[in-house]
């Protein structure tokens, strides 16, 4: 009988990821809601510091064990990874410990406020050798794909410049109205919350973005900012921002790359056009597009050792960190 050699084949680990969530607000909840029937995950412990909060979550997820104690989820012997749904500043403590107690983390936007903790935490990400992620919800939208095409595929031609207009009628939005710490200086403000998403976008696209003139107004002493406008460099193309709150108008998210032969604006998050011909025509893209749930999917994928594509790691959010936080160092 002839011999047969035998080739040994590693399959994927088959066990869902355990994972614990920490911040219980208005994304800890849409995560949990994502995470919790996603076939990747099996969440075990959730935390926030409100009782009331812990109350009501344990109530919509008897399946999850939920506490006051963020301690508890860090220090935990079962978990694998850990989501940070936490107020900006709180993220480099947690995100540290759990990455030297084993744990991979999937953070949200910013990385940190101070630059120091950011590089903290990138500095423990790298000496774990642990997954590590951060929630732009850009990352891997459908219109964010399409415009990665086009550009790599030099379908606008010249690029003259970007332009990011961001307007919103109230700061913080009604959906954040609970999260207060928004409203300040010392966390919040949307350049930190939103404009932060379009920074990784234009970086993605472009390159890093090198200030060349900031200007930012604080409403009061103390709350966050209530007027935005820079000019940036990002592979030699030039980017101007303007963001402002408390005006009376619709809320406005519109970020345009201006083209020699092609133009393409980006509207509301999701929504792509293209001008050509003398006019903007909507961009056909999928119907369902990039959410919580595709990007856990790939923060899945990163611990258990791939490198999935279209999902920011701690390197890349510290550089957006830096083009924002620049706002708030100009004295």
């Amino acid at each position: 009988m002839p011999s047969v050699d035998t080739v040994r084949v590693t399959a994927p680990d088959p066990r869902p990821i355990r994972l614990g969530v920490i911040g219980l607000g208005a994304m800890g909840v849409e995560m949990l809601g994502a995470a919790v029937p996603h076939p990747d995950f099996a969440v075990r412990l959730a935390a926030d510091l409100n009782p009331r909060t812990v109350a009501e979550r344990g109530a919509a997820y008897p399946d999850v064990t939920v506490t006051t104690d963020p301690a508890e989820v860090i220090g935990s012997t079962e978990l694998d990874a850990v989501y940070l749904a936490t107020p900006p500043a709180s993220h480099a403590d947690l995100a540290v410990a759990a990455l030297r107690s084993g744990k991979a983390v999937f953070c949200e936007k910013p990385l940190a406020i101070s630059l120091a903790d950011g590089q903290r935490m990138l500095a423990a990400a790298q000496e774990s050798g642990l997954a590590t992620a951060v929630n732009y919800s850009l990352s891997d939208q459908h219109a964010t794909l399409e415009l990665e095409r086009a550009v790599r595929a030099g379908e606008p031609g010249r690029i003259a410049g970007v332009e990011l207009r961001l307007r919103f009628p109230r700061w913080p939005r009604a959906f954040q109205a609970d999260a207060t710490w928004l409203a300040e200086n010392a966390q919040g403000g949307f350049l930190r919350e939103v404009f932060s998403h379009f920074a990784y976008l234009t970086d993605r696209l472009l390159g890093v973005l090198t200030p060349v003139h900031l200007d930012v107004t604080y409403g009061r002493p103390g709350g966050s900012e209530i007027a935005a406008h820079g000019l940036f460099r990002a592979g030699g193309v030039p980017v101007g921002v303007s963001g402002l709150s408390g005006v009376a108008g619709p809320e406005l998210y519109e970020w345009t790359l201006w083209g020699a032969e092609r133009s393409y604006q980006l509207r509301d998050w999701t929504t792509l056009f293209v001008h050509e011909n003398d006019d903007w025509a909507r961009v056909p893209l999928p119907a369902e597009t990039g959410s919580e749930a595709t990007r856990l999917t790939r923060f899945a994928a990163a611990v258990r050792g791939e490198r999935p594509e279209h999902l920011a790691d701690f390197a890349t959010a510290l550089r957006v960190q830096r083009v924002v936080e620049g706002f708030h160092h100009l004295g």
